[in-house]
C-alpha cells in the first residue's frame, strides 16, 4: 500500500492534538526529537510510554485510552477538548493490530505509522473503519517538505 499526498496534507493540516505513541526521553532517539519538533509546530503532543511518568515536564501516558481521557479533559473556557486527532507510532509492527483495535474504539481520525512500522493487513482494517493512515513514513520529514516549499 502506498500513502496518499492528498491523505497526508489533510492529516499534517487536520490534526492538531497528536499521540506519541513509544515516545523517548531520550534526546537520541527519534521518537523524542520528532514529538519535541511537533509541539514546536504548534501540534498540541501527547506523549505515551508506559514506563515514563513525564518528558520534558510534560506529563507521559501509560496508555493512549489515559491520553484520551487527559485530552478530552483539557478544553479550554469550561468545554471538553475534542482528545486526540492522530496517533504517531515509533512502535515495533507487531504491535500495530493493537493499536489499531484502540483507535478504532477511541474514534481517532488519523494514524501515522513511522518509518519502517508496517502492517498492510491491520491499516486496511483502520482504513476500512474510517481511519485514515499513513505507513513507513516519517512525519518529520513530511512536515518539513511542506513547511519549506509550503
Amino acid at each position: 500500500m502506498s500513502n496518499d499526498p492528498a491523505v497526508i496534507d489533510e492529516m499534517l493540516r487536520e490534526a492538531k492534538t497528536i499521540a506519541v505513541l513509544g515516545m523517548s526521553d531520550k534526546a537520541h532517539r527519534a521518537s523524542y526529537n520528532i514529538g519535541r519538533y511537533l509541539a514546536q509546530h504548534g501540534y498540541r503532543v501527547l506523549p505515551v510510554n508506559p514506563v515514563l511518568k513525564e518528558i520534558d515536564g510534560q506529563p507521559c501516558y501509560p496508555t493512549l485510552d489515559a491520553a484520551q481521557a487527559a485530552a478530552r479533559e483539557q478544553g479550554g473556557a469550561g468545554q471538553a477538548a475534542p482528545g486526540i486527532d492522530m496517533v504517531d507510532v515509533f512502535r515495533a509492527s507487531e504491535h500495530v493490530p493493537g493499536i489499531v483495535d484502540d483507535v478504532i474504539r477511541l474514534g481517532i481520525r488519523y494514524l501515522w505509522l513511522q518509518d519502517e512500522v508496517v502492517h498492510d493487513e491491520a491499516v486496511a482494517r483502520a482504513r476500512t473503519a474510517g481511519v485514515k493512515c499513513v505507513q513507513n513514513d516519517c512525519i518529520y520529514r513530511e512536515h518539513a517538505k511542506r513547511t519549506r516549499h509550503g
